[in-house]
């Protein structure tokens, strides 16, 4: 069996490929019965973000599996082969395990040690075991994997002050508007009439860094004005009017700063629409949706600014240099962490040997016992009986604890297949 991670990311993918690898989660069961389908696939698990789109799977051999998986991306993605394939990248055994660790940690991340891909990472796990994909393999990798995150987090300071997705789009807005007066730096917006489209996890966030930022009052756009609505009261210090989605143009009319963050799996903004409206600013958009929100044409459109999430990019090299250093002291743990789940996967190796072994021996002790009662008598009590079994347990138990110990310590696996081939011709196993 084999570990293998196969994917794509910001940094192998454009985000026109990303959308199209996108698995939202009312998806995800049919993916996972696809995945699951194939004969390679032992055990699987999935994750999807904004920025990335990975399998990791436990597979019968590493070649036919990692081909199975593709053939699903490019099944899912209706690309070709040539448009999917030169983005995607794959890894086995242990350096698919150093990079789920280092994924979970922020290492991988387009913002350097952003808190957010922690709770994606600790998503996949539910996803993977509501759909009983997963088996003990990738149970154990993505929990240890979700454990070195937090590790990560509490002895390094990777994680303190690490921007987000979210504060990366309001520092390219801010950066956006300085460069447009001359500056280059960044500025504060209270000067703009800001809109946010939609009311999710990363809307939350955004308003939180505008706020931050000295913007004083926006425009909050939702499907259902509930969910737009209870959004704003968590903001009672900001002024926020909600509108629900058909206001969207009139909203586009008269803001000079939107952002969006849907979960559309089509673009709710194009060139059409913004054409046939009567705008009253300039007005830069700022999409951090994938799929994306707002269409590739608008950037034709006379007056209109638009970025995506590749464009994060500029702002976040600012702020990596002074990060790199720090990432260098979670490599260390990252290291450590893998180390300690590979010597665990390899001491499975000894599993079907001890198991034989503790079968062999139990067997001779339940006969030996069933002897040796036999001949007590039948004046000898219950309870007797039970303190004799439990003594030929506790023997078995002390005889086995030492060569089971060494068969699972760490080892060379050399040395392991030869105690495990010794062990066997002892005992006839």
């Amino acid at each position: 069996m084999h570990i293998a991670v196969v994917g794509l990311s910001h940094r192998t993918a454009p985000v026109e490929v990303r959308e199209k690898l996108s698995i939202p989660e009312q998806n995800i069961e049919n993916s996972f019965n696809s995945l699951k389908s194939s004969q390679q696939v032992i055990e699987v698990s999935i994750l999807s973000t904004c920025n990335r789109l990975e399998i990791y799977s436990l597979v019968k051999k590493a070649d036919a599996g990692v081909q199975a998986i593709k053939d699903f991306l490019k099944d899912y993605s209706g690309l070709s082969e040539e448009d999917l394939f030169p983005h995607l990248f794959n890894y086995n055994q242990e350096e698919a395990v150093a990079h789920l660790m280092r994924v979970s940690s922020g290492l991988d991340s387009l913002v350097l040690g952003e808190g957010q891909i922690l709770s994606q990472v600790k998503k996949m796990v539910r996803l993977g075991q509501e759909n009983k994909a997963m088996g003990p393999i990738l149970n154990r990798l993505l929990t240890q994997a979700v454990s070195t995150g937090k590790r990560v987090r509490t002895e390094t300071n990777l994680g303190t002050g690490a921007v987000s997705i979210s504060s990366a789009a309001v520092e390219l807005a801010q950066l956006k508007l300085g460069q447009s007066l001359g500056r280059d730096e960044l500025v504060s917006l209270d000067s703009e009439n800001v809109a946010v489209v939609g009311a999710g996890r990363m809307s939350r966030l955004l308003i939180q860094h505008l706020q931050a930022k000295g913007c004083s009052q926006l425009t909050l756009i939702n499907r259902t004005i509930n969910r737009a609505e209870g959004l704003a009261s968590d903001f009672s210090s900001l002024e926020i009017k909600c509108c629900l989605l058909n206001q969207l143009d009139n909203c586009l009319s008269h803001s000079s700063l939107v952002f969006t963050s849907t979960a559309s799996e089509t673009p709710i903004i194009d060139a059409n629409r913004l054409q046939n409206l009567n705008l009253q600013n300039s007005l830069r958009l700022i999409d951090i949706g994938v799929p994306r929100n707002i269409a590739a044409d608008v950037r034709n459109v006379s007056g209109v600014e638009s970025h995506d999430v590749d464009d994060l990019q500029e702002v976040v090299s600012r702020n990596q240099e002074a990060r790199q250093k720090l990432a260098l002291q979670a490599e260390a743990l990252i290291k450590e962490e893998g180390r300690l789940f590979l010597e665990w996967w390899e001491s499975l190796e000894a599993v079907p040997t001890i198991n034989s072994l503790r079968s062999s021996l139990e067997s001779i002790r339940k006969d030996e016992l069933q002897k040796a009662l036999s001949r007590m008598g039948p004046d000898f009590s219950a309870r007797e009986k039970k303190v004799v079994e439990a003594l030929s347990k506790g023997i078995i138990n002390k005889i086995l604890h030492t060569p089971v110990t060494k068969l699972r310590s760490p080892q060379a696996r050399a040395d392991r297949l030869d105690s495990l081939k010794t062990i066997e011709n002892l005992f006839d196993l």
